[in-house]
């Protein structure tokens, strides 16, 4: 990924709320929608979306997407590195 393509995907996070505080509340941890929504006064509908379109740009991922309740999200090394620019 080159640096143009870097910033294009810091300005897609910084430009949502949404987007922004729950990539920071995921962090190196493993958090569950529910954890992220109560940390951050946000519904899980709210973290939901914004994980979505975090997983759309290799932002985060989910570590159990085969079960349907307690999914855990990790952010992965590019989003580690956009949570250094926030």
């Amino acid at each position: 990924m080159n640096e143009k393509e870097f910033y294009l995907i810091l300005g897609f996070v910084k430009i949502s709320k949404y987007r922004m505080d729950t990539l920071k509340s995921i962090g190196t941890t493993l958090k569950m929608p529910s954890e992220i929504a109560r940390e951050n006064s946000f519904s899980t509908s709210q973290v939901s979306s914004a994980l979505i379109d975090l997983k759309k740009k290799d932002l985060v991922y989910c570590v159990n997407e085969e079960v349907r309740k307690g999914r855990l999200y990790k952010c992965s090394d590019l989003g580690l590195k956009v949570i250094e620019h926030l």
